[in-house]
């Protein structure tokens, strides 16, 4: 009597289930305004009008003119009505909530009704004589072998499609050092990856318990733990020597090969990059954040001649086939310099400075050819979030001839500007008066 109770229980439940879900239609709710008392300001606008009608009936010929203006202009300030927009929330809010619970509800019943099913399934074949407890497995062991198949596959795949998608050589000449020890890494790593995986599902399968067969109690083996323990770590302690001596042959830079270089300061804050070339005398000036101005928010020493003749760049602007080191700071919080086709990255530090240099061995225009983008630009980005604009901190990177460099570079405004001389002159004319008056009240 209860087991019918409850089927017709289950049976009521899921009529209204249905029928919900019949009825429920999800559509995008929103929220509407209504304005209040229509009637009453259409009847407020209406009004003064034809007062205004009135009034100007019962004016003189000579006064009408001055009349109408005024009337005309009380009518207007009388006809703007103050609306109270009251926020409702859509009755069809309430609809989707119900529609999704009932959904909800509805998957949980399909869930359970399929694991009933199979419960009875296999009530049946215990029932008759036929039921095997080892069957699971069988299913389970075939179903990781086929897994084992598709992971394969979609390895390949992935190695093959977007492997050659998301890879490009490096334009710079340490470039292919990086894409060397890169592809070294990827090649071990996905050796064992593969190995792994197929030990891992194939194992199930062939190992899979069976009528009349009994597994093998196997506690410990010392020779297997030094070999999955050795092996590893030597293959890691190389990958890491080999990342090591990598890095640096390309940070240790000769000293003649630095000075002889371009010197490029790049200076990072939320959310810009600020770029800064040396002039004929080939120095980079000095940087004080203690005189940074509004005119001069870069903080440059200009007590510093070198600086006189800083470039200000609007790019980054690079020779090919020539060394460049950067010059790289931060002014609020650290920030990342990284340009992907130069294989360069490197953090940009409050109160301290950060060297990378490095030789490009492509055009922008060469690059355009490869890639077939007329429109392909190098780009430098901040890979640190520092904040909400991170995503839009980036600055253009081209690579030209040398002859195209030079006339780039004779294009460029200087830090130095009329607005940052007239500033300096006054300073040190202040700071002259102030030394004469020291020096006459010492005599």
């Amino acid at each position: 009597m209860k087991f019918k109770l409850h089927n017709r229980f289950r049976s009521i439940m899921g009529c209204a289930l249905a029928m919900g879900l019949f009825f429920s239609t999800p559509t995008f709710a929103s929220q509407d305004t209504v304005a209040v008392d229509s009637a009453v300001q259409t009847t407020a606008v209406a009004a003064p009008t034809d007062s205004a009608k009135v009034e100007s009936a019962s004016t003189t010929a000579v006064d009408s003119a001055a009349a109408g203006a005024t009337v005309s202009s009380t009518s207007s300030a009388k006809s703007k009505p103050v609306i109270e927009e009251v926020k409702k929330i859509d009755p069809q809010v309430y609809k989707n909530l119900v529609y999704y619970i009932l959904l909800f509800l509805a998957i949980c019943t399909v869930v359970a009704v399929v694991g009933k099913v199979l419960s009875l399934y296999e009530l049946v074949t215990k029932m008759n004589g036929k039921y095997n407890p080892l069957a699971g497995n069988n299913l389970q062991a075939i179903l990781l072998g086929l897994f084992l198949i598709f992971f394969l596959y979609g390895l390949y795949y992935g190695y093959d499609v977007w492997g050659r998608w998301a890879w490009r050589d490096a334009v710079t000449e340490h470039g292919k050092l990086i894409d060397n020890m890169f592809i070294i890494t990827t090649v071990i790593t996905t050796l064992v990856l593969i190995l792994t995986h197929i030990l891992l599902l194939t194992f199930p399968f062939v190992y899979r318990m069976r009528a009349k067969r009994q597994a093998y109690y196997y506690p410990h083996n010392n020779t297997i733990e030094k070999i999955w323990t050795i092996i590893p770590a030597v293959v890691l302690t190389v990958l890491v020597l080999f990342g090591f001596f990598t890095w640096r042959t390309i940070t240790n830079v000769p000293e003649d090969l630095q000075k002889s270089a371009l010197q490029v300061e790049v200076l990072g804050e939320q959310f810009a990059w600020s770029v800064r070339y040396p002039g004929a005398d080939g120095k980079i000036g000095k940087r004080n954040y203690k005189m940074t101005t509004p005119i001069n928010p870069y903080g440059i020493d200009f007590n510093d001649k070198n600086s006189w003749d800083d470039i200000q760049g609007s790019d980054i602007v690079l020779p090919v086939n020539k060394s460049v080191r950067f010059h790289i700071l931060s002014k609020d919080i650290i920030h990342s310099f990284f340009i992907p086709d130069f294989r360069v990255q490197i953090n940009a530090v409050p109160g301290m400075t950060n060297y990378f240099q490095f030789t490009p061995q492509v055009t922008t225009a060469e690059m355009r050819e490869r890639m077939n983008d007329p429109k392909y630009d190098f780009v430098m980005l901040c890979n640190k979030i520092c904040g909400s604009g991170h995503y839009n901190m980036q600055k253009k990177v081209v690579v030209v001839t040398e002859k195209e460099y030079k006339e780039w570079l004779s294009t460029q405004g200087k830090y130095f500007n009329e607005d940052l001389q007239k500033e300096f002159a006054a300073q040190e004319s202040k700071e002259n008066k102030e030394e004469v008056v020291k020096t006459a009240s010492l005599k």
